[in-house]
């Protein structure tokens, strides 16, 4: 029950954005709570926010508006007067509250919008395409990492002096799959590769091959053979006859027979979810008669998409096929092609931020913040940590004591300076085994680290400064918080735990919780007119002998247990069943036929209007002493802080 309040309570509380707002010097004071002053221009921006009709302002809403406005305020104000404000579950829930509103703030919503619709506009584009792979670590030396670039170079002349790609594949690159594929990664779409080897496909056109392409594993040479509209996704069933690598030529000829055999009585009507469950070597999937999740350009293996996407009308079934895991028959369930830029968007929006391109977005915001925030910084300075860093940071044994001396500014900016002590000390997380890289590459990444966290904790801290609306929502939040904290303590727990205030606010307002006429009635559905009138017998004389229900039964079905059936038997409200209805007008205990439905309602007491027990009618009652309870609280709220509304101010309104 309290949740349910609160749930209401919150959404209207959110919807009317009762928010505290800095007052100017020059604002006119529309009222006053206790010592706190709040301006027309605060009350008038939130009566605007939630009232958008057009034309004069109704005087009567205003001032019930203004009510309202009133009643939150007093809370909030007692709620500050308390400390809720200072407590540290208080503090905490609200700090995550603003780290989640501050995200919107620390990006580039420019570059974010680029990256939505180039992975939208990707998406509608399925690319086949090779490559070869040069690895070269992340953190390579300039001469290692020179030195892969250039073999990957010399692979990309030998293609393009007219060497077949797959054979120049087979002979340099170090994919792990080349053996089997000599590069070739079929068809593929967004998402799919890791985005600078994507991005390098969808630029190159068809039938060309790639600079090398820089990615975290290495250098890739790619040619690209096709592009084609995407397919969308489908779903299908399919039933697998497995044949394991290695298996001899018998096995394979016993699973070909197995599939055929499936295929032959699947063309004669047999169910295929029945063969699916067993048959089915994939028992994954066979348990659901074969199906299995949707998927699209690059999902599956290709000789099995490719089928699967030829499919063309739902129901169609292929005929069976060989992939490297076995026999296959595949049936369409579903096809759906990609949805519109606005359909797409939230899903592609999730996998962004799952992917490496959205660092794209915090780089840029970060690169604007140096220019707003005039950031320097001292490259002699940023040096001198390449000759006191060793390669002891990665094994955990550097020691950070070695360079107190370095204590000198290292770069700045709006009106804060960090020192290189600072860096010192933040080099120090690092001081554990760790991959190896070169000095300068470790200090400067390290560095960079640094400088985008000081900025970004910086613009954080400023966004309530920056931005009016981030400021107003955050209002919203610490209010609304504080309101449920206190409401809670005093309206909405206490109604439920204060069992002796509950029981003396039912007893003071009983009339309030009273029930209608009502019928202990039992309904009985009989078999036929013969047993209709077995039981009008007995039911005459119900009243005379105190006959239960279970002894009409008993007497009706003595020789037939199918004479009388007790359909329900209970004390029936009006409107609690249509067929019990009819027997409301009744004046005294008796019964009413309803031939139509071979039912009988018996009436066995009629209960006249009574008040509710607490127990009856406990959900109302708590409901109406926490609205007692509320209005009793504002009262006690407004004796100790004065309300003072100055009625000229509030008559300009308009």
């Amino acid at each position: 029950m309290m949740k349910t309040v609160f749930c209401v309570f919150f959404i209207f509380l959110f919807l009317f954005s009762l928010t505290s707002i800095g007052q100017s010097k020059d604002d006119e004071i529309l009222l006053t709570i206790g010592d706190k002053k709040i301006t027309k221009a605060e009350f008038v921006r939130i009566y605007k926010k939630n009232n958008t009709s057009e034309g004069p302002v109704d005087v009567k809403s205003l001032k019930e508006y203004l009510e309202l406005f009133i009643n939150f305020k007093l809370k909030v104000i007692e709620a500050e007067a308390l400390g809720y404000d200072t407590a540290s579950s208080f503090i905490k829930e609200l700090e995550g509250y603003r780290k989640q509103l501050a995200k919107p703030y620390l990006t580039d919503k420019q570059v974010d919008e680029e990256l939505l619709k180039e992975a939208y506009n990707r998406s509608l584009v399925d690319i086949k395409a090779s490559h070869i792979l040069i690895k070269v670590p992340e953190n390579a030396l300039p001469a290692d990492t020179l030195k892969a670039y250039n073999e990957a170079l010399k692979a990309r002349k030998k293609i393009i002096a007219g060497e077949p790609f797959e054979k120049v594949a087979k002979k340099v690159s170090e994919d792990v799959s080349v053996e089997r594929n000599g590069g070739n990664l079929g068809y593929f779409t967004v998402f799919q590769m890791v985005y600078p080897f994507e991005t390098a496909a969808y630029n190159t056109p068809v039938g060309e091959v790639s600079l090398p392409v820089r990615t975290k594993h290495g250098f890739h040479v790619i040619k690209v053979f096709d592009k084609r509209d995407a397919r969308g996704q489908v779903k299908v069933a399919h039933i697998m006859i497995a044949v394991p690598k290695g298996s001899n030529e018998k096995k394979k000829a016993n699973a070909r027979d197995t599939i055929k055999y499936i295929y032959e009585i699947i063309m004669e009507g047999e169910d295929f979810v029945k063969l699916a469950k067993q048959y089915s070597d994939d028992k994954g999937s066979a348990a659901k008669g074969g199906e299995l999740p949707w998927f699209g350009t690059g999902r599956m293996i290709p000789e099995f998409e490719k089928v699967a996407f030829a499919l063309e009308n739902k129901g169609d079934v292929s005929e069976p096929l060989e992939t490297s895991y076995g026999f296959h028959i595949i049936k369409l369930l579903d096809k759906k092609p990609i949805g519109t830029y606005e359909e797409e968007a939230p899903k592609l929006k999730s996998k962004i931020s799952r992917d490496s391109r959205n660092y794209l977005s915090r780089k840029s915001i970060v690169g604007v913040l140096k220019k707003e925030y005039n950031y320097t910084y001292d490259k002699k300075r940023l040096a001198d940590f390449y000759k006191v860093v060793t390669d002891s940071i990665f094994f955990g044994t550097w020691k950070p004591e070695t360079v107190q001396h370095l204590d000198k500014p290292l770069f700045s900016y709006a009106d804060t300076t960090i020192s290189q002590s600072l860096f010192v000390k933040y080099l120090e997380k690092f001081n554990r085994k760790s991959p190896v890289k070169p000095i300068k590459v470790f200090v400067d990444e390290a560095y960079e680290r640094l400088v985008e966290r000081m900025l970004l904790e910086y613009e954080e801290g400023m966004l309530e400064d920056k931005y009016p609306e981030f400021r107003y929502l955050m209002n919203e939040y610490h209010d609304g918080i504080l309101l449920f904290e206190l409401t809670d303590e005093m309206v909405w727990t206490k109604a439920v735990e204060d069992t002796a205030g509950l029981e003396d606010y039912h007893a003071k307002h009983k009339d309030k919780y009273m029930w209608g006429k009502r019928l202990d009635a039992a309904v009985f559905e009989y078999k036929n007119e013969d047993a209709l009138k077995k039981a009008q017998k007995v039911m005459a004389k119900r009243q005379a002998k105190g006959y239960s229900d279970e002894d009409i039964l008993s007497i009706v079905n003595k020789k037939d247990s199918a004479n009388l059936k007790l359909v329900e038997a209970k004390i029936f409200a009006k409107g609690h069943n249509d067929d019990v209805d009819i027997a409301f007008g009744i004046s005294e205990p008796g019964y009413k036929v309803l031939s139509e439905k071979k039912l009988i309602i018996d009436v066995k007491k009629i209960l006249e209007p009574q008040p509710k027990t607490l127990q009856e009618s406990r959900g109302l009652v708590t409901a109406d002493y926490q609205t007692f309870l509320e209005e009793d609280w504002i009262k006690e709220l407004k004796k100790k802080y004065k309300v003072t509304v100055n009625e000229e101010i509030l008559t300009k309104i308009k």
